[in-house]
């Protein structure tokens, strides 16, 4: 990790518009989500941003929740013995959750950078994954998921249609107005300014 001085001017107002998109509510929501999926043997952050960031930068707790979304015997991320110490090893269990995080089907849109964890640049850019996350483990009910439901918004489902020979011929017998209509259509009382004026 690179030393860095203080933000001044346009990279100061830029960094304190991020850490205003941080919610504290989210975060309360996240963590009891985090303790009641991976068990109370992955502790509690102190609260705030960077409690938050802290609890999760060695990529261990990250780790244990996206394993605990994965049915026994095939867990994606492997986890050591003892948490790294090295910054390159925890930035690698980072890039681990964020893997399996994408093959369990989170967006790239949705995905934060490991810097935006390990350097809280982004820490609402953590909770957005996070967030999409949840909503995945909930949507797909596959019985993995553990906390309240309610926590997560349901992803919208397929919900696919039949329709008989007769539907589809009396469908094409309507006219929607997506092929067009000069019902109202008019010009009159338009104008368009002055006439121009010709002086000769």
């Amino acid at each position: 990790m690179a030393n860095k001085g203080p933000a001044y001017g346009m990279s100061r107002d830029v960094q304190s518009k991020i850490e205003k998109k941080y919610d504290d509510e989210l975060e309360d929501r996240l963590v009891e989500w985090i303790v009641a999926q991976c068990g109370a043997a992955v502790g509690r952050p102190e609260r705030g941003r960077l409690g938050f960031q802290v609890w999760l930068k060695n990529g261990i707790v990250l780790s244990r929740l996206v394993n605990s979304l994965y049915p026994d015997g095939s867990k994606p991320v492997k986890i050591p013995d003892s948490p790294p110490t090295m910054v390159f090893k925890q930035m690698e269990q980072i890039a681990q959750f964020l893997k399996a995080a994408e093959d369990y089907g989170v967006v790239k849109t949705d995905m934060f950078q490991t810097v935006d964890l390990f350097e809280a640049k982004d820490m609402a850019a953590v909770q957005r994954t996070l967030m999409a996350l949840g909503s995945l483990a909930v949507t797909k009910n596959d019985g993995n998921y553990h906390g309240d439901p309610n926590w997560f918004m349901k992803k919208a489902q397929e919900h696919k249609r039949e329709f008989t020979e007769s539907q589809l011929k009396e469908g094409k017998n309507v006219i929607g107005l997506q092929m067009g209509t000069n019902k109202g259509a008019s010009q009159a009382g338009m104008s368009y300014g002055r006439p121009r004026q010709i002086i000769s």
